[in-house]
């Protein structure tokens, strides 16, 4: 059984910055790919910023320049750097691990979410 938890959500004025992390547990052997999404009420889901294993990243338009993705390989945990924070950016952010290798089988994980407030 694979598991993301995922830490340091909260409350911030606009302006501010958060870092939030996501770690994966289980048996696991690879994981191809980490990244963060967020939903904010009444939206879709979107992509935030996404890194694979070679360290490759992809970021949403809104929040290049803003927010810097990491990860750890041997650690299983991704990371995001949120600096500027703006109102807009409230929104409960996902972490997501796709590819993820236990035994024979490939398969991809979501966290249960931490909520990111910023207050203007």
């Amino acid at each position: 059984q694979v598991q993301l938890v995922e830490s340091g959500g909260g409350l911030v004025q606009a302006g501010g910055s958060l870092r939030l992390s996501c770690a994966a547990s289980g048996n696991i052997f690879s994981i191809n790919a980490m990244a963060w999404y967020r939903q904010a009420p009444g939206k879709q889901r979107e992509l935030v910023a996404a890194i694979n294993s070679g360290g490759s990243t992809n970021y949403a338009d809104s929040v290049k320049g803003r927010f810097t993705i990491s990860r750890d390989n041997a650690k299983n945990t991704v990371h995001v750097q949120m600096n500027s924070l703006k109102p807009e950016d409230t929104a409960v952010y996902y972490c997501a691990a796709q590819g993820v290798v236990v035994g024979y089988t490939v398969s991809d994980y979501w966290g249960q979410g931490t909520l990111v407030t910023v207050s203007s």
